[in-house]
């Protein structure tokens, strides 16, 4: 006899002060509810009931018994009820990465966005390269994360749907080219010539470091140096120090008057950003997010998006932060 269902015995024989009626609000017979109250007795060293009257009586033992079990049952309903709704992905943490471009802006929307739908779930945003991303995604130390596509097939990951955010070139307010920029569209790579590029460290997302010169290379932009920078702000430190060009989506760029935007005429997108999650033993919250933040996303960062995978259903910000929803 486990001790849960004899507490609960117990607990009725309590309220009620009588076998019988006790028997027959559990759906018992009364000698089996005497039995089994007798080795809970037997079992705590104490006797529960005052039987040498006519009427069932608590003894003080008894008493204080009937208090702890009806908190102990509570709690354990309690605890049952919060697994079961932490199992439909309703309560809990759910731990997110997001990569160190992403606009403040951006991030207060999503936690607005999913925190109406799941306003149970605390949801935990710590800023990662996609490189580490992937690393924590892997042993399962993030349970979701916005990444640079495309994916290794290999990685163990399912993803949502691509977001293709506009890529622009940010320039220094600085002729000759900014001042052409300004008056135009879209700029060729084969236009920025003899420039430098500013871009993100390799070690942070190797693929996308790998296609963003081969992309330079192939549509007639050979930098003359290359400079990285991890952060947005240093990013954009550079470029109006003239260090090089850079390549971004707008919203960055808008945190800055002294550079200007300019859409980047590419043969085929480049840049893409995407959810992805572990294969195995998703955490359930994880639709919610996807849902919520790809919308936002898009309509914060501009573009279109597309299925991929196997899962497809201007302040700056304080850096190296975790953001959390009280």
């Amino acid at each position: 006899m486990d001790l849960l269902r004899q507490l609960r015995h117990f607990t009725v024989v309590g309220e009620e002060l009588h076998f019988g009626r006790a028997a027959e609000r559990l759906g018992m017979a009364q000698p089996p509810l005497s039995q089994r109250i007798r080795e809970l007795e037997r079992e705590l060293g104490v006797e529960l009931f005052d039987r040498s009257r006519r009427q069932v009586r608590l003894t003080p033992a008894g008493a204080v018994l009937l208090d702890e079990a009806r908190e102990l049952l509570a709690g354990v309903g309690r605890m049952r009820e919060l697994v079961a709704r932490a199992g439909r992905g309703e309560y809990g943490t759910l731990r997110v990465g997001v990569p160190p471009e992403l606009p403040g802006s951006v991030l207060g929307a999503v936690l607005t966005e999913f925190a109406a739908l799941a306003p149970e779930v605390r949801l935990e945003l710590r800023e990662f390269t996609t490189a580490e991303q992937l690393e924590l995604l892997a042993g399962h130390g993030l349970d979701a994360g916005l990444v640079h596509h495309p994916l290794d097939p290999a990685a163990g990951l399912d993803s949502g749907p691509v977001i293709e955010p506009p890529l622009g070139v940010v320039l220094p307010r600085l002729p000759p080219l900014a001042e052409e920029a300004a008056s135009g569209g879209d700029i060729t790579l084969a236009e920025l010539a003899g420039r430098a590029l500013v871009t993100h460290p390799r070690e942070a997302a190797p693929a996308l470091y790998d296609a963003t010169l081969a992309a330079c290379r192939d549509e007639g932009f050979h930098p003359v140096r290359v400079s990285t920078a991890r952060s947005p702000e240093v990013m954009l430190g550079l470029v109006i120090a003239g260090h090089g060009v850079a390549f971004s989506h707008p919203a960055i760029a808008r945190k800055e008057p002294r550079v200007i935007w300019r859409p980047l005429a590419l043969r085929a997108p480049l840049w893409r950003l995407v959810f992805a999650w572990p294969a195995r033993a998703p955490h359930p919250a994880v639709g919610p997010l996807v849902r919520a933040a790809t919308g936002i996303l898009r309509g914060h960062l501009g573009g279109a998006l597309s299925s991929s995978g196997p899962g497809a259903e201007p302040a700056p910000r304080p850096w190296n932060a975790v953001y959390e929803r009280s």
